[in-house]
């Protein structure tokens, strides 16, 4: 059962996340967390709630996939004491990258990180806004196991349940804030 103070929560972000019906293209009802970063001290506890379960967990980096887990990932990595690395879109990282591909509903797609990221064993939180069919999780997972870290977990602010996503993550433990 989920604690009260994470249901508080949950209720407090689900009144300010905004819908934007037919974006990026119609039929797709987008969740905007832009409101989120208006307001500090709710930015602030945004943070936090993503942070505590992890507190305890000797995460050594924190992922953050392009674009909208650049947000969150590095306040994540401030919070707790650890290194921040970008997962990229192909082409974007300046160094040797290590690519994973993955498929999308209509193609694929792929991530990169540099080939030096994280050191043999380091554990890693992989952070992104949003988890939907969970394609670019998994991929940013695989892409932490490639070059030899271990996936200690993944924090979202946002899961769209009816998509399935947390079922087809390869990671043990995942805590996101909202639920729709």
């Amino acid at each position: 059962m989920r604690e009260e103070s994470s249901h508080a929560m949950e209720e407090k972000l689900k009144r300010i996340i905004r819908d934007v019906p037919d974006f990026p293209k119609p039929g797709i009802l987008f969740k905007d967390i832009t409101p989120i970063l208006n307001e500090p001290e709710l930015l602030r506890e945004t943070v936090e709630a993503l942070a505590r379960p992890f507190r305890s967990e000797g995460i050594s980096k924190v992922l953050g996939i392009e674009s909208r887990g650049f947000i969150f990932a590095p306040l994540l990595a401030v919070a707790l004491g650890t290194g921040f690395v970008p997962a990229r879109k192909p082409g974007k990282l300046p160094w040797e990258t290590v690519s994973e591909s993955y498929a999308l509903e209509y193609g694929n797609d792929a991530l990169e990180i540099h080939r030096d990221a994280f050191k043999p064993g380091e554990r890693v939180l992989v952070v992104d806004d949003l988890l939907a069919t969970g394609g670019t999780a998994s991929a940013a997972a695989r892409l932490v196991e490639k070059i030899g870290g271990k996936v200690a977990g993944a924090a979202f602010v946002i899961e769209l349940e009816f998509l399935g996503g947390r079922q087809k993550l390869p990671i043990a433990r995942v805590h996101t804030l909202v639920r729709f």
